[in-house]
């Protein structure tokens, strides 16, 4: 008798299961085929990101690699590294303009490195580190021709105390105040 009544409940069960999966079978298969390509497109984009990446990395270290070479048109360089900032991802962006605005700088094109360096020191994008040393070159490289009150205004939140650049801040306000002919402040 038992297996009777066993059997009957087995077929309940089966029959049950089988309207459910009826009922809701195609949007379990649904949600699991939405999940697996949100997964798929998630690790196409970090594999394109990547990709992007590396080959930003490479690039950089090719133009890098080119300005230590003796004789090295470092102009044509500066420009190279400004090329791969407009077409890079964040990070290398910012190092890119970075070396740009150091090679324009040091092959005499000093509007264009003030310019690179304030528009790293603009850029919300980048790391606070590399906003800070941005703002600091630019200011460095603006002593003798900009104007003394600006730049210290510029340098004030960088002499913050725990600001990794405080100490070149300072130096720099110094250089300013002599600049002023406040040399007791300096």
């Amino acid at each position: 008798m038992p297996d009777i009544f066993d059997e009957v409940e087995e077929d309940l069960r089966a029959e049950r299961a089988k309207k459910l999966a009826q009922k809701w079978g195609g949007i379990a298969l649904g949600v699991a085929l939405l999940a697996l390509a949100g997964t798929g497109g998630w690790q196409a984009w970090r594999w394109n990101e990547q990709r992007q990446a590396a080959a930003a990395a490479g690039t950089y270290l090719t133009l890098h690699r080119g300005t230590e070479a003796e004789g090295a048109d470092l102009a044509t360089a500066a420009n190279g590294f400004a090329a791969l900032a407009r077409e890079s991802p964040a990070g290398y962006r910012t190092l890119a303009r970075l070396r740009a605005a150091a090679l324009k700088a040091e092959t005499g094109d000093l509007r264009a490195a003030l310019a690179l360096w304030e528009e790293v020191a603009g850029d919300r994008d980048a790391d606070p580190l590399y906003r800070d040393l941005a703002t600091l070159l630019g200011v460095m490289h603006a002593l003798d021709s900009g104007d003394p009150t600006q730049l210290a205004a510029r340098l004030g939140p960088l002499t913050a105390e725990g600001n990794p650049w405080r100490a070149s801040a300072r130096e720099a306000q110094a250089l300013l105040a002599i600049r002023r002919g406040a040399t007791e402040e300096a």
